[in-house]
């Protein structure tokens, strides 16, 4: 699923609301997330998951192409760690 079918299968499930609000809504919601994970926060939603920000330490890599090793920097990445309640979901035997 992508972002636009997201916001569709909101707008069909809440009627009462302008597609456009909920796109916005949308947008703010991801806007936050990654506002928080850039300030290197951790974002929590129970029964969901949870977002963070991993450090991976420099290392030496490897030009697939040429085989010659390279410098790899050091970066930060995002991380989510998914919740009891949604593992639980997507392991039921119910499919």
């Amino acid at each position: 699923m992508i972002k636009s079918e997201l916001i569709t299968r909101l707008a069909l499930a809440n009627p009462h609301l302008y597609q456009r609000d909920i796109e916005r809504i949308v947008n703010t919601v991801f806007d936050e997330i990654s506002d928080a994970l850039g300030r290197g926060d951790r974002v929590e939603l129970r029964g969901f998951g949870a977002f963070s920000v991993k450090s991976r330490p420099a290392r030496q890599g490897r030009n697939p192409r040429t085989g010659q090793t390279v410098s790899v920097a050091a970066k930060r990445v995002p991380f989510f760690k998914t919740g009891k309640e949604l593992r639980e979901r997507l392991n039921s035997k119910s499919d």
